[in-house]
């Protein structure tokens, strides 16, 4: 082998989808690709044109724009692009531009077609575009149904059982029986076995009414009593597909295909588990729970849909927003039943959200920060045993459900943090106009509330509030900037990642520690600047963009900062709860994918950047 094929064979090799092939056909590969080069600016696909090869980027970025000219991804060393032309009649899908000068290696459509045909694991990758990685570094979805983004193929959790056309209905019920399934898929025999593998289906129910009902003897052939006009689906598919089938065609057994191979049967029962783990599901069963031990059952649930919500692909604020609309969910039906067990509240009352649920920006590794905002009337002697009472209800009743106890006391149990809005009121304009270290800290916890249940009105005047005074207050802004610096990203001089050394989480990085929470504090001072009422920080930078007070650029990049490094901390954590341990916020470097090494430096040094930034716009003496 040549100098140049061993120095592409040494580089194909470090990247998926190449990583998972054989020595052997990563020779056969080396020897047929061909390289070229593009300076910056310049058009490499068209959408629409015709294309014959897949692109590998072996130096330089790649800008990806969909029909609308909108950007749709940015590529650098070892990503691929044009697959999903060569998948779709040879059209350009999405024009590529060369970002910088950029060197590619080009793979012919023949031997692109030769290695999805003979290899599964290539065609996965290639199929999902980045679907099981991060898709795109900054990843924008808009929303959506997560029944629309499902495949089928998500639903199957074991292979079929299958039986051939020749047994009898005893030898099918019999193996249905040993293997504990509801159908079994009969199968043809010899050269009908090619083209149409599946000859027909048999559930429970054609034996209960096609054998059973009529009398026939269990020596009867399947093939006289089985359903043969059978629908099936492709295993890429989506789940709203499958629904729309069963329901049509009243059917409870589906047969999933891959290459008109079956791999599985799903039943309408898998549709509607699968269902049970999306937000709304979950939200429903937490109004239904009875009582407190009924809402600490769901805890898993909601861990399900956690997880499912990352494997297809929502973005950070997405599942932010979801979590946090579970969570407020448990404090709203805890409440609920604290009161019908202690009876109506003698004086009119507001529970608090603070943080990251106030923010609609909770994950699945969180505690609970809460506090009570209580009628002026309120008179602790009266009436102080009543809501002592209600809030350990709440506060217990949250731990058991997975949101740990705050260790600092930012709890409702904390009598510090039950005031009347009198003393909010109060409380809040002493911080703003006197503040200290550690009023400075309440206020990057506090100024972050939400209303989510009872007066909730009381929580939007109590931001008004803090909205109004923080802006005429230049001191309070600078303190608040600089107690903000407090946390610096994970980037040492050479731009190497620094590690935490902090005994149990040692030589990891604290993706919220050194990521979110800096973007989140440096955004919240932003937009108390602006006079922002937006809880979220994506919302909060929004309104900061629209005020012009960043340079030119810095407000998108900050977007994408954050979203970037929520959405690798969001799929490590999935990862760990998909494989039983505990999640949190610390991931080592090994961990991480080239992928995400290279694009996680690029958002700390974004974040370091905006705390410069920070630092010089904010002085106490700059009005």
């Amino acid at each position: 082998m040549e100098a140049e094929q061993l120095e592409i064979l040494g580089f194909i090799r470090r990247f998926p989808p190449f990583d998972m092939l054989e020595e052997h056909t990563l020779e056969h590969i080396a020897g047929q690709i061909e390289i070229a080069y593009y300076r910056a600016g310049t058009v490499i696909l068209n959408y629409g044109d015709r294309v014959h090869d897949l692109f590998l980027i072996r130096s330089g970025a790649v800008e990806m724009h969909r029909r609308s000219g909108e950007l749709h991804n940015r590529l650098s060393e070892g990503s691929l692009f044009g697959q999903m032309g060569l998948l779709m009649n040879n059209r350009v899908r999405m024009s590529a531009t060369a970002l910088e000068d950029t060197l590619a290696y080009c793979l012919p459509e023949a031997l692109f077609n030769e290695l999805y045909e003979g290899f599964e694991s290539f065609a996965d990758f290639v199929e999902v575009e980045d679907r099981t990685r991060l898709r795109q570094a900054v990843s924008r979805q808009e929303g959506g149904d997560e029944l629309l983004t499902s495949t089928v193929r998500e639903l199957i959790s074991r292979e079929p059982v299958t039986i051939p056309l020749s047994a009898t209905v005893f030898e099918a019920a019999k193996k249905m029986t040993e293997e504990g399934v509801s159908s079994i898929l009969v199968l043809n025999s010899g050269a009908e076995s090619e083209d149409e593998p599946v000859a027909g289906i048999l559930t429970d129910r054609d034996l209960r009414t096609r054998v059973l009902a009529e009398g026939l003897s269990v020596e009867t052939r399947i093939e006289e009593v089985m359903s043969l006009d059978l629908l099936a689906l492709e295993s890429g598919q989506f789940v709203f597909e499958a629904m729309l089938i069963m329901l049509r065609y009243n059917l409870h057994h589906l047969p999933i295909l891959h290459k008109g191979k079956p791999i599985g049967v799903i039943a309408l029962s898998d549709v509607m588990r699968h269902e049970s783990r999306s937000s709304l599901f979950v939200v429903r069963h937490i109004f239904r729970a009875q009582n407190a031990d009924e809402l600490a059952a769901i805890a898993d649930d909601v861990k399900a849909c956690f997880v499912r919500m990352v494997n297809e692909d929502a973005n950070s604020q997405m599942i932010g927003t979801a979590m946090a609309g579970i969570g407020r969910s448990f404090k709203q039906r805890l409440l609920e039943l604290a009161e019908a067990e202690l009876g109506p509240p003698p004086v009119p009352y507001c529970f608090l959200a603070l943080g990251s649920m106030a923010r609609d920006e909770q994950l699945i590794v969180t505690d609970q920060d809460n506090a009570i905002i209580l009628d002026n009337r309120y008179d602790p002697d009266l009436h102080g045993a009543y809501f002592a009472a209600l809030a350990k209800r709440v506060c217990d009743g949250l731990a058991a459900c997975g949101y740990s106890y705050c260790t600092g006391g930012i709890m409702a149990t904390n009598v510090e943090w039950q005031k009347t809005r009198r003393q909010w009121e109060q409380c809040f304009s002493d911080w703003i106009d006197n503040p200290s270290p550690q009023t400075l800290l309440n206020s990057s916890i506090f100024f972050d509330l939400d209303g989510v249940y009872g007066k909730i009105e009381w929580a939007d005047q109590l931001n008004s509030l803090i909205s109004r005074r923080a802006k005429r207050s230049p001191r309070f802004l600078a303190s608040m900037a600089r107690n903000a610096l407090g946390r610096t990203p994970p980037l040492g001089f050479f731009k190497e990642f620094v590690m935490e050394q902090d005994g149990k989480h040692n030589n990891s990085i604290n993706l919220k520690r050194r990521g979110t929470a800096p973007l989140a504090d440096l955004i919240r001072v932003h937009a108390l600047a602006v006079g922002s009422k937006a809880h979220n920080s994506f919302d909060r930078l929004n309104d900061v963009i629209e005020s012009n007070i960043l340079p030119k650029g810095r407000g998108p990049d900050l977007r994408d900062a954050m979203e970037f490094i929520a959405t690798v901390r969001i799929r490590h954590q999935a990862l760990d709860v998909e494989a039983g341990s505990d999640p949190d916020n610390n991931i080592e470097p090994e961990n991480l994918s080239d992928f995400e090494r290279r694009n996680l430096k690029d958002a700390f040094q974004i974040l370091s950047h905006a705390q410069k930034f920070l630092k010089f716009r904010y002085q106490p003496n700059r009005s």
